[in-house]
């Protein structure tokens, strides 16, 4: 039997927990065309929507959503002129209660909405404004919701398959091994991976799944190292996060004789966060991709600074949201909230660096590669600053 460091069982106590901003199943995309969107008036105050997830009873999405509003109000202090009349609608938490917000603002006026942050949500959101020809940058990071006339700002799954995929050729590495979890989350992580690995043109040796149970997770160890071993591959790339299987993961493999040294250990999600897991022996020299660390601590430290408080891990969205809204309206243009003018390619600045919308409701942003060593975080390749540069 296995040994369980105490850090990992703690850890390991979330194993069960939904995955709420990616655990949906696909939804239809809203058909939108290349210019949908409300046409503005540039010389008035813009009403924006912003849509939080208070109201629930739950304490930890009213926190989100405060965070939401600071970080929002915090990117309105400097638009270089532009004026945002900003309303905020709880929604909740739910798809309903989001809906029915989201066409009171279209009532009020709102000719763009950011948010809800949760996936069911923001899905519903998308397909009750539809008709009316307004746009939706939504917080969640499931793609599966994108397209149409909703966008998402979370960091998505494909994204950082492709800035880890492309790290891990440079470094000489190609043949891959994909281990992921048997629900919504793991199965997007691992299209994500084998399509980056594709495009590198390099292997996937194997694909291993586990069910989201500790039982699971350590019988999948034997099966792991065999096929790392028989077919020769030098990656392991793992779809999992800390509060699920990672922990267990890390300590396991090396004890079975697999480890960054003989395959490199690459993950989809920030091995950072919570700090403490930074301190498990399996997870060093293992890579990861996290954002611009400059802009996301010049970020952290102007809201600090405003609010007293570090924002919530994703209340950044909503600067994000609001940095590109204002950047569109400073031109001038009464089509700066369309399709064509939301996803123009020079992309923005945002609270974690630099990003940009596609054409199929997802975004690129510009992510630098991590490593940890002795507990520590050390950036292996710095997050690019641009869209002509490296890391893209």
């Amino acid at each position: 039997m296995f040994a369980v460091f105490p850090a990992t069982r703690k850890l390991l106590a979330r194993l069960f927990l939904p995955l709420a901003a990616l655990a949906l199943a696909a939804c239809e995309p809203i058909p939108g065309g290349l210019n949908s969107g409300a046409s503005i008036n540039t010389s008035k105050p813009v009403p924006v929507a912003l849509l939080v997830p208070a109201g629930s009873g739950n304490s930890t999405n009213d926190i989100l959503a405060q965070s939401l509003e600071n970080a929002a109000r915090l990117a309105m202090r400097d638009l270089n002129g532009v004026q945002i009349d900003l309303r905020v609608y709880p929604t909740a938490a739910d798809a309903g209660t989001a809906a029915a917000a989201a066409e009171q603002a279209v009532d009020d006026g709102a000719k763009i909405i950011l948010g809800p942050v949760f996936a069911g949500p923001a899905n519903a959101v998308g397909v009750a404004v539809a008709d009316d020809n307004v746009n939706v940058l939504a917080f969640s990071n499931n793609a599966a919701i994108a397209g149409g006339n909703v966008f998402i700002l979370g960091q998505t799954f494909q994204n950082t398959a492709n800035r880890m995929t492309a790290f891990a050729r440079a470094q000489g590495k190609s043949r891959f091994v994909i281990v992921h979890g048997q629900d919504s989350a793991g199965n997007q992580g691992r299209a994500a991976v084998q399509s980056a690995v594709t495009a590198q043109g390099a292997t996937v040796a194997g694909n291993v799944s586990y069910a989201l149970s500790q039982q699971d997770v350590i019988a999948s160890i034997p099966t792991i190292r065999d096929t790392v071993q028989s077919t020769g591959a030098d990656a392991i790339f793992m779809t999992t996060d800390t509060a699920t299987a990672l922990p267990l993961l890390s300590q396991l493999l090396p004890e079975a004789g697999v480890s960054s040294a003989t395959a490199q250990f690459i993950g989809l999600t920030r091995w950072d966060i919570p700090p403490q897991t930074l301190s498990l022996p399996g997870v060093q020299g293992g890579w990861f991709a996290v954002p611009d660390p400059g802009a996301a601590s010049l970020f952290s430290g102007q809201y600090q600074s405003a609010y007293g408080s570090t924002p919530h891990p994703i209340g950044g969205l909503a600067f994000d949201g609001i940095a590109a809204i204002g950047a569109l309206v400073s031109q001038g243009k009464s089509d700066a909230l369309t399709r064509s003018a939301l996803t123009q390619g020079a992309g923005y600045r945002g609270a974690s660096g630099v990003f940009r919308l596609m054409p199929d409701g997802t975004n690129q942003r510009g992510l630098a590669v991590a490593t940890i060593t002795d507990a520590q975080v050390q950036i292996l390749s710095p997050a690019p600053q641009n869209f002509g540069g490296a890391g893209f």
